[in-house]
């Protein structure tokens, strides 16, 4: 394994993959996550966005299932968050009535399959809801309970786990890779800022068991439903996440010395700031590194909006920029003090010892401050493996977080960790 170092103009051969393809940054004055590089569906761009990167991207995990997720679309009034979530609520509906039917009936890869499928459903229902809606904390519990009636049908199982954290607690899924009871490489998935722990699974559980990876993810403070009770992000991200390594280290299927995390979007920080505190995770990866969250909340359009551009917006897009300011505690209407909400949301590359690896799409790398984060990542983490992938619009990896393209993110992602647990 080498490092590969950057100049100004960042330019990359992309790990061998992509036949020695390079690719050259270009440049961008804003950071905007919900940029699209091209078109799926909906005019809204960010309704676009999540249809295109969170819902069809799920489909290769099982998350959903094409043609159910394009009629629900052809019944959406584009921009409309309501029409969203009726939409997505009724499919949920329906699959859930037919993955009962098959459980009555004994057939446990199907309902196991429409179980989870429904589930995320459910999930996809809650987008652009907003906190006061009862609806929020209903379906997400269906969607969690969806789960829990699948993860049992899996072998090894899916289970639920629940971390004591405070005065609440932090949930979890966990599948083992093998049932030989030896103990696995294992990898924590750690999301961002409008993410559940369905999500994390969707996004590439299946990718870490087929390559014999123990898959573990959780949601911290201002994730999933922990903000319905007051716990919301935090800039000590490291303190909760001391007590999942905790949990992770504890399981006797859980090998030491093979303990990975990787963590997109807010991940790209929650994880390198508790390798910095914890030595115990011998590997990380970020999608992509955020080495300070201020300055690139300080590029977001939305919080730069003005009150014409706010007005402008759909309801859609209004309610997914409240949800974010609930979930960082700012007052909803007020996206501009998502910037200072982040003001000391940092970690130090200097000060992470192990091997980190930072992924990111081409789309999202045109943001300068995208480019300047990564650069100072490279620059100052100190282990020999530490490597950057910018994988290609091309091969559809462009987007924040490359959701629409988990198999390639599987790819980049495990045979890194491969080598490196050689």
């Amino acid at each position: 394994m080498y490092r590969i170092l950057t100049s100004a103009l960042v330019l990359l051969v992309v790990l061998g993959l992509f036949s020695g393809t390079i690719v050259q940054a270009s440049e961008g004055d804003n950071f905007d996550a919900h940029a699209m590089s091209f078109s799926y569906f909906f005019e809204d761009g960010d309704m676009d966005f999540h249809f295109g990167n969170l819902i069809l991207g799920s489909a290769v995990n099982g998350g959903v299932e094409i043609g159910e997720a394009f009629y629900a679309a052809s019944q959406i009034k584009d921009g409309d968050a309501a029409s969203w979530q009726s939409e997505w609520f009724k499919l949920a509906n329906r699959v859930e009535v037919r993955g009962n039917a098959s459980f009555a009936e004994g057939h446990i890869v199907s309902a196991r399959d429409q179980f989870l499928r429904a589930a995320y459903y459910y999930r996809i229902s809650l987008l652009a809801m907003l906190p006061d809606n009862p609806e929020l904390e209903r379906r997400a519990l269906k969607c969690r309970s969806l789960m829990k009636k699948a993860g049992p049908l899996f072998d090894p199982p899916l289970e639920y786990f629940e971390i004591p954290f405070e005065n609440t607690v932090l949930p979890g899924y966990f599948r083992k890779a093998k049932n030989d009871g030896k103990l696995c490489k294992t990898l924590i998935m750690i999301g961002g800022g409008e993410t559940y722990i369905e999500d994390l699974f969707f996004y590439i559980a299946p990718q870490a068991f087929e390559r014999g990876y123990n898959f573990m993810t959780v949601d911290l403070p201002g994730q999933g439903m922990l903000p319905h009770t007051g716990h919301v992000f935090r800039t000590d991200t490291n303190i909760p996440m001391k007590s999942v390594v905790d949990y992770a280290l504890s399981r006797p299927d859980v090998a030491p010395q093979k303990l990975a995390a990787y963590g997109f979007s807010g991940g790209g920080l929650f994880v390198p700031q508790t390798a910095m505190h914890d030595s115990r995770l011998k590997a990380i990866a970020m999608n992509s590194a955020v080495v300070d969250a201020y300055p690139l909340f300080s590029t977001m359009p939305a919080a730069l909006a003005t009150p014409d551009e706010v007005a402008s917006w759909s309801s859609f897009h209004g309610n997914v920029v409240k949800s974010i300011c609930w979930r960082y505690g700012v007052d909803q209407d007020n996206p501009f003090g998502l910037i200072e909400a982040n003001k000391g949301n940092t970690f130090d590359p200097s000060r992470v010892s192990v091997p980190a690896l930072l992924i990111v799409g081409e789309g999202e790398y045109k943001s300068k401050e995208v480019q300047r984060q990564q650069q100072l990542a490279l620059d100052n983490f100190p282990n020999p493996q530490t490597k950057m992938v910018i994988t290609p619009s091309n091969e559809g990896a462009t987007n924040h977080c490359i959701m629409e393209n988990r198999s390639l993110v599987g790819v980049v992602l495990f045979d890194w960790l491969d080598e490196v647990f050689k």
